[in-house]
Formats: structure tokens, C-alpha cells, sequence
């Protein structure tokens, strides 16, 4: 199956690793299709801290890029999703990956996803389609992924380097004569 996932440590660095990974590819002429996130934080959190990002997801590979993310004040401790605007996101990867992509990125498999929602049709879609699948992945949802993965997906450390590498034996793959 070609199926991944990466998790990195710290807050965002998935993101900005997948968002890089994504660049690279599609500055190769490689059909990149899903979303990444671009998170931008808020000045003014509670007690001195960094406040909630608004979290947008870039639609690849060339847009739009749709905010994701609830404003709930500055008093926030988090962010909180909105549920529209990533169904809006699903339903244009989901349009764009009828018409093809050499590759599938995901910026996360979220609690929508763990709980049978968000990307996670286009994801089991882009798998039955034969096209590498690639998403972000954090721990609290790390078990419902491998549930819903039955255990076939790969881990890659979250460098640009092991997810190209990656992502070129999957397409070598599909380019190999039967």
C-alpha cells in the first residue's frame, strides 16, 4: 500500500515540513494534490503566552487558501476548527484527485478523519486510485489512523529528504513494468 505518515516534534513543524516537501515536488513537475497548513500566530494570548494560530490550508498545488480556524477571542487557550471550511477543502482535493495527481498530501489526519470524517474518503479514494499517500499525523490521533490503515502505513521521519525519497520509490514503483 502506499500509504505514510509523518509526525514531527514541536508545534507546526509537520506543517511546515510537508509544506516544503510539496514545493520541491511540484517545482519538479510532480502533480501534487491535497492540502498543507500555514499557521500564523496571534499576539496577545493569555498570561504572556503565545495566543491560538489561525490555522489556513493551501489547496494544492496552486490554491486557495482557506482559513480553517474559528477567531474565538483573545482569552482562547486553542483553536477550534471549522467544520465548513474544511469541508470545503475536502471537496476541492477530492475534485482534483478525479482528474489525477502523482501524489496525495495531507496536512493532517485529524479527529474529523479519526472519526470517519474530513479526508478521509479522499484518502482511502486516492489509495484505491494507486497514487502515494502522504499525511501529517500527531499522537493523539496516531491509533486511529493505524485503525483505519489496518497497520500498512509507513512511518518516514519528517524530513524533506526521507518524504522525497519516499515519495520518488512510490512513483518508480508505479512506473515499473507489470
Amino acid at each position: 500500500m502506499k500509504l505514510a505518515y509523518t509526525m514531527a516534534p514541536g508545534r507546526g513543524h509537520t506543517d511546515l515540513v510537508l509544506q516544503a516537501l510539496a514545493a520541491e515536488l511540484a517545482a519538479r513537475g510532480l502533480r501534487c494534490c491535497g492540502t498543507v497548513q500555514i499557521n500564523t500566530a496571534k499576539a496577545g494570548g493569555r498570561q504572556g503566552r503565545e495566543g491560538p494560530c489561525d490555522m489556513d490550508v493551501r489547496v494544492l498545488p496552486e490554491g486557495p487558501v482557506l482559513r480553517i480556524s474559528q477567531d474565538l477571542g483573545p482569552e482562547a487557550r486553542g483553536c477550534r476548527l471549522d467544520q465548513a471550511a474544511l469541508e470545503t477543502a475536502v471537496g476541492l482535493v477530492a475534485a482534483r484527485l478525479s482528474s489525477g495527481a502523482d501524489v496525495l498530501i495531507i496536512n493532517k489526519f485529524g479527529k474529523h478523519e479519526a472519526e470517519g470524517r474530513g479526508f478521509r474518503d479522499v484518502i482511502a479514494e486516492a489509495v484505491s486510485m494507486d497514487v502515494p499517500v502522504l499525511v501529517g499525523l500527531n499522537a493523539v490521533n496516531r491509533q486511529a489512523f493505524e485503525v483505519f490503515a489496518e497497520g500498512m502505513a509507513l512511518q518516514v521521519q519528517p524530513d524533506v529528504s526521507a518524504l522525497r525519497t519516499w515519495v520518488d520509490k512510490m512513483i518508480a514503483a508505479a512506473n515499473e513494468p507489470a
